[in-house]
């Protein structure tokens, strides 16, 4: 099933409302058996992240390292099999400058089969990371 550029960006919109008030379900719903995630070296959460729970594992490993208090998107375009949003974290701690990044999301047969972040400079999440966990210390 070929996805058109309007329904990959309708569908990212979903994942991210899905994901953004917990529904683990419909987003586990929304991906292929063999999803994949990926984040880069030198974030705190590198690593691949696999199966149709990965997104929920790393919402909340993420979340419990630093302290979002807003995701900010600004647009998604798409093409083919992809679709790229532009995005940033803004953390509560005002002195943190927002981490910013674009996902990459993946298609095949009506689902996503993997997201790939691109953050512009990996220091500012690291940077959020710390100060949470200087805070709960």
């Amino acid at each position: 099933m070929t996805m058109t550029a309007q329904e990959m960006i309708q569908f990212v919109d979903d994942l991210y409302a899905a994901t953004g008030v917990g529904d683990w379900d419909k987003a586990a719903a929304m991906l292929t058996d063999d999803f994949f995630v990926t984040e880069a070296p030198g974030l705190p959460m590198e690593g691949v992240y696999r199966g149709k729970n990965a997104l929920k594992e790393l919402f909340v490993k993420v979340m419990g390292m630093v302290d979002v208090v807003g995701l900010d998107r600004v647009e998604t375009t798409a093409g083919k099999n992809h679709a790229i949003t532009i995005l940033s974290f803004r953390f509560a701690d005002p002195a943190l400058a927002p981490a910013e990044l674009c996902e990459l999301f993946r298609f095949r047969d009506g689902k996503c089969c993997e997201i790939k972040p691109y953050y512009f400079d990996v220091s500012v999440f690291r940077a959020a990371a710390e100060a949470k966990a200087k805070a709960t210390a």
